[in-house]
């Protein structure tokens, strides 16, 4: 137990997050709000690292670590993700997944 919250609750919570990013990356059609699912998974797993970590070795913080690896390609991730948006805005001016049929050729 972490702080009175049982480590059940929060994989419980994490699934939740995890499973509404997998639902929003399949039914969105918006390059952007795609990025923001595929980040909440990124990050419901972060949380799951730093949780499992912390109930099954409290004294170390090899969980944390992992975490921090994550969230920092993740922000590169983004970056790199962000800026492809960009140009191909510039290109087709839509960020519409079913506009991107440009970047075939």
């Amino acid at each position: 137990m972490i702080a009175g919250v049982s480590i059940y609750e929060i994989l419980t919570l994490t699934s939740i997050l995890f499973f509404i990013g997998v639902y929003g990356f399949i039914t969105r059609t918006n390059l952007i709000s795609m990025l923001i699912s595929v980040e909440l998974i990124l990050n419901s797993s972060v949380v799951n690292f730093v949780v499992i970590n912390k109930y099954l070795f409290p004294e170390v913080l090899q969980g944390v670590f992992f975490s921090v690896f994550i969230i920092a390609v993740a922000a590169a991730e983004t970056a790199l993700a962000i800026a492809i948006i960009i140009n191909l805005y510039r290109l087709i001016s839509s960020v519409e997944v079913k506009d991107t049929e440009v970047m075939k050729y």
